[in-house]
């Protein structure tokens, strides 16, 4: 994912980097009055420096402290910039400034704090005609993605130099002047890839006009190291590298989508693209009477972190030129968007909206389109941004060639179409690998290639609308021309004339036919031929010295020959295609309703009935004729009869009806009496059995019919498990495995036939075992028996007292007989020392004397049982049983 990225105004933290210590500063200066002597002014100079109070300094840090004092140097404002005296400025204030209120949409709220120390001197100086640069320089500044880095310096990059200027008698003839002072507003931050604006503004005491402008921040001069101690070096000043490959300079620090208002001094626009720290330098503007009497600048580094906001970036604009719809997306990736919402700009209209990510709309006309883009439209974490859409439909590049050889220039002709605007440029190259000069801007250009090839010729086009679209043609370069000919090999009759046509595409050839014998117009493309026998005329073309020959053969014959052959049969429904024995070219066939195409030599025929069909063939002049009769006979009939279903293991009797002599039935597996059209089945799963007839009276093609036998699966009849009950006990049966059921005997029984009858046994029964017929709606049936045992005691749980799980299969597992009751609760199974050893509440499971595979050994072990009776009484047993080995 796309990182999104945050422009902090922050100092440089990277250890490597030594002296590295300012992040910004400015010098400035503040009127107080008349000096002490005449002509003199009194000022306090002040310089202001930077640095992030996030970074320890001093010590083993190898990044510096600002100094307890700066040296400030005052040069006269003119050429040589004589300086007039150097100044110690001690440290007058000291404060922090930190960001304390984040926006919301940021979720990476990283620390933003600042040391500012102001250093002040009131001085006193001479008025002058020309005024003063007031100059502060040292080294060094934090690395950065905007300005090369200067191996000289201790830091590998370049120092820094902040100036004013004070304005002379020259300029300012009366009155007093105190510079503009920038706001202290360094803890702004800004999301990368959004739209930002940063206040960079000043403020003036005297109410000058001030104007705003970017300009290349100054370099360190000699300093390669800190020393606050150093006095500045004399103007002019150098400025600081550029990374101008990567679009940076002194006036576009951020690149060419952030500018700065010359008015207000507001920094805006998109941020740049790159992570990494930037230089960048304001210079403010004092104006009086519309004359421009001072300016001084202000730097600072700006550096790029993570961020999170909703920010919208747009293409700056979006262009259709063959159709009406156009795709939008958002190229910033950030994570906290949750909404769309587009607006396409279509005036007079509500429905030109859409909340997807990457919409698709169509426009209903051509034309230039606002489109704006809301993401979290109506939260509080938003962003919007527009883009222009173009829609411009009918825009299709095309270009044709004309040549023929190496020996000429091959001319390109544009072709391309533009229903909107007008096509403006043309970009050719030519296709010619071994050069890169085979290239053109004009629009119908020529080419001389140096070599047979095929050129992969391609044209880049343009309109007035910005459509831009490229073709790429394969163009064959020959070294001579292609002739093409209407024919190559043909035939006439010896009545007949006969129009030749060679051409290759280009004007202004000469041709040359031979023989020169029944032949008019042997210098033309298009000459006339009349042989009486079999001739092959050969041509020469000559295109500007390119030479090329081809050949056409005439056959001749003197008459037409057609044969149809004999009368025949088909089936009733069928088509025929026709194989008439002819040498001639042309053919008219009729009656024409029966017929697929009456003008080819063989064409299909479907008669709907006896018909006799008549051919005229062809030669130019000369013709033959002839017939055909097709006879038809129907297709024979055949019925395999009604489809049955049988229960599995039964047979069903097959009866099928057909009028033809001649049947089989297949598969035979299962089937007895195949020979017959009464077969017996009897398959064991679903089978379709096909009867196919044959007919003897002039239709010989096959005709089947299916007859399917559904097999009812086996009907899994099911009465439950033995049981036992205690006397008047009711006990539900429930048998299952198919729709119909009837129980035998009744006795005790509420309802012999249903599923699940209810049986109540009185103490005159010890044991009565019932049998269901279970039954299908198709009539397939099974039956099941059930064996229910009476007790005459009342509800209860018997647990033997001792069982022998040796393997033998007899009493190798201790379960307990349930007798009576409708609920099992469970069965419970411990050692002497109360521990568990066994459960189930699952009737006829029981415990085999193991616990996790292990054999317990012989002893006294303790039972717990419970279950409720058919009453609802809950009984509980506990006992002891005997384990024996």
């Amino acid at each position: 994912m796309k990182k999104i990225l945050l422009f902090i105004l922050l100092s440089l933290t990277s250890f490597q980097l030594f002296a590295s210590h300012i992040v910004g500063g400015e010098v400035f200066y503040t009127y107080i009055g008349p000096g002490s002597g005449p002509g003199q002014s009194m000022y306090t100079v002040s310089i202001r420096l930077f640095r992030d109070c996030n970074v320890d300094c001093g010590g083993n840090t190898h990044v510096a402290c600002l100094p307890t004092e700066s040296v400030i140097g005052i040069f006269t404002n003119a050429l040589p910039y004589n300086r007039y005296s150097n100044y110690i400025l001690p440290l007058t204030k000291t404060e922090t400034i930190s960001l304390s209120t984040y926006p919301s949409c940021i979720s990476a709220k990283l620390p933003v704090c600042y040391e500012v120390k102001t250093y002040s001197k009131t001085i006193t100086l001479p008025d002058n005609n020309d005024g003063y640069i007031i100059a502060y320089q040292n080294c060094c500044r934090a690395d950065s993605k905007n300005v090369l880095g200067n191996a000289s310096t201790v830091s590998g990059v370049p120092g820094a130099t902040y100036t004013a200027v004070m304005p002379g008698k020259k300029i300012l003839s009366s009155g007093t002047n105190s510079s503009a002072i920038f706001n202290l507003k360094d803890t702004s931050l800004v999301c990368y890839q959004s739209n930002f604006t940063l206040d960079f503004s000043a403020v003036d005491t005297d109410g000058d006009s001030l104007s705003y402008a970017f300009a290349p921040a100054y370099d360190g001069g000699d300093f390669l190291a800190f020393d606050p101690a150093t006095e500045p070096n004399t103007p002019a000043y150098n400025s600081v590298s550029y990374q101008t490959s990567l679009g940076f300079s002194g006036t576009q620090p951020l690149g060419n989508t952030v500018s700065i208002n010359p008015n207000t001094g507001l920094i805006s626009g998109i941020s740049p693209i790159y992570p990494g720290r930037y230089v960048v330098n304001v210079i403010v503007y004092e104006w009086r009477n519309g004359l421009q009497i001072a300016e001084h600048q202000k730097d600072f580094i700006m550096r790029v972190e993570n961020c999170n906001f909703p920010s919208v970036l747009l293409d700056p604009s979006y262009i259709t030129c063959d159709g009406f719809d156009l795709s939008f997306k958002n190229n910033s990736t950030s994570p906290i968007i949750n909404s769309y919402y587009w607006d396409f700009g279509v005036q007079g209209i509500d429905a030109d909206t859409s909340i997807s990510a990457t919409p698709t709309y169509t426009f209903a006309d051509s034309g230039t389109y606002k489109v704006t883009l809301i993401t979290n439209r109506g939260q509080q974490c938003t962003d919007t941004a527009t883009t222009i859409a173009k829609v411009y439909p009918g825009f299709i590049p095309d270009f044709s060639v004309e040549g023929s050889c190496i020996l000429n220039p091959y001319q390109f002709i544009d072709r391309t179409t533009s229903k909107y605007g007008v096509v403006d440029s043309w970009h050719w190259d030519f296709g010619e690998t071994t050069t890169i000069a085979d290239t053109s801007i004009l629009q119908n250009p020529f080419y001389k290639y140096s070599a047979p090839q095929t050129a992969d010729v391609r044209l880049i086009v343009t309109n007035s609308k910005g459509c831009l679209d490229t073709i790429t043609r394969q163009v064959p370069i020959l070294d001579k021309p292609t002739v093409q000919l209407a024919f190559r090999d043909t035939l006439i009759c010896t009545k007949d004339s006969l129009l030749l046509n060679a051409t290759t595409g280009t004007t202004g050839l000469t041709y040359s036919w031979s023989p020169n014998v029944n032949i008019n117009n042997t210098t033309t493309a298009t000459p006339l031929v009349y042989p009486s026998s079999t001739t092959v005329y050969n041509v020469t073309i000559n295109d500007k010295g390119c030479i090329a020959t081809d050949s056409v053969k005439v056959n001749v014959i003197p008459f037409v020959t057609l044969t149809l052959g004999e009368d025949t049969t088909i089936c009733l429904t069928d088509a025929v295609q026709m194989f008439p024995n002819t040498n001639a070219l042309y053919f008219s066939w009729t009656p024409t309703a029966d017929i697929d195409n009456p003008t080819i030599k063989n064409p299909f025929i479907k008669p709907s009935g006896k018909t006799t069909y008549t051919v005229v063939a062809t030669v130019g002049k000369c013709s033959a004729t002839d017939q055909i009769t097709i006879n038809t006979v129907p297709y024979p009939q055949v019925y395999a009869g009604i489809d049955t279903s049988i229960c599995y293991g039964s047979t069903a009797s097959l009866t099928a009806v057909t009028s033809a002599p001649n049947f089989n039935w297949s598969p035979l597996i299962d089937l007895a009496r195949a020979n017959t059209l009464t077969p017996i089945a009897g398959p064991q799963t679903t089978t379709p059995y096909i009867i196919t007839v044959t007919d003897i009276l002039g239709c010989p093609k096959p005709v089947s019919d299916t007859v399917v036998v559904t097999v009812i699966p086996p009907v899994a009849a099911f009465a439950g498990h033995d049981t036992t009950i205690v006397v008047n006990q009711p006990l539900q049966l429930n048998a299952t495995g198919g729709a119909i059921y009837a129980w035998s005997p009744s006795t005790g029984m509420n309802d012999p036939n249903i599923a699940n009858p209810v049986v109540t046994l009185g103490s005159q029964y010890d044991s009565i075992t019932y049998r269901v017929l279970v039954s299908t709606p198709e009539g397939c049936s099974a039956t099941d028996d059930i064996k229910v045992i009476v007790f005459k005691s009342v509800p209860d749980i018997f647990i033997p007292s001792a069982f022998t799980p040796n393997g033998d299969g007899k009493n190798d597992i201790i379960r307990p007989k349930v007798v009576g009751m409708k609920q099992y609760n469970y069965f419970r199974v411990y050692n002497r020392l109360g521990q568990m050893l066994y459960s189930t509440s699952t009737l006829e499971q029981g415990w085999d004397g193991r616990i996790s595979g292990i054999l317990q050994p012989s002893g006294a072990y303790v039972y717990m049982a419970q279950a409720v009776d058919y009453t609802g009484k809950t009984i509980n047993k506990k006992g002891t049983f005997v384990l024996i080995r």
